[in-house]
């Protein structure tokens, strides 16, 4: 991985499990491990591939940053895929190659994805400081080495807890059995899947705050 590029490879934290039939919510916040049920294209979610080294000027350009996230939402990887905000759809994933989300701080590359309903990045590795803003405002990044198996147009259902994800619909609309291959992701810290349930860091110390005491 090139330098700055994190994953995790934690095996002791605890990871979550959500029911993968569950609809997700109306609000941009995703819950960990859910997808939307099935639509036109079938079951599972809709799989959105990106080259490696996607940097965080792709996802928040420059140009654009002295508006507001919805504002930035609307260009995000335009200069990539064109058409990427106009029909990415809540619930759909980004699978993509190794440093994912390399570059500059901004978090409004993160939050972007989150504005648009982008449940999931998946990738070999990523950005430093990507990696840290994407868990703060509720975006779940799976880390998975053999991501680049995975290819545009296909739906796929992950499971956090056993840290597995297979292809249920391939590219060419065929739905897949059960021999179906399951790629390995590395396990998440379960205080970030916490954080990712929350819809991110300030909403979880809301909520903390908020309990009686």
């Amino acid at each position: 991985p090139a330098r700055g590029a994190v994953g995790w490879r934690d095996g002791g934290h605890p990871l979550l499990q959500q029911p993968l039939d569950t609809p997700p919510p109306t609000s941009g916040l995703l819950h960990v491990g859910r997808r939307p049920p099935g639509g036109p294209g079938g079951p599972g979610r809709r799989v959105w591939r990106l080259p490696p080294d996607v940097d965080t000027d792709a996802l928040a350009p420059g140009a654009w940053m002295k508006y507001s996230v919805e504002v930035i939402a609307q260009h995000c990887l335009e200069a990539m895929l064109p058409s990427f905000a106009l029909e990415v759809r809540p619930g759909d994933v980004i699978v993509a190659g190794a440093n994912f989300g390399i570059g500059s701080s901004r978090e409004q590359a993160a939050a972007a994805l989150v504005h648009l309903g982008v449940a999931a990045v998946i990738a070999p590795s990523y950005g430093g400081l990507f990696f840290r803003n994407a868990f703060n405002v509720g975006l779940l990044l799976m880390t998975c080495r053999d991501a680049d198996a995975v290819t545009d147009g296909e739906r796929i259902e992950f499971d956090v807890e056993r840290g597995e994800l297979r292809c249920v619909v391939d590219a060419a609309g065929r739905r897949l059995g059960s021999d179906a291959t399951v790629l390995t992701c590395d396990p998440i810290p379960g205080f970030l899947l916490e954080m990712v349930r929350a819809g991110g860091l300030l909403p979880q110390l809301r909520q903390r705050h908020a309990k009686p005491r």
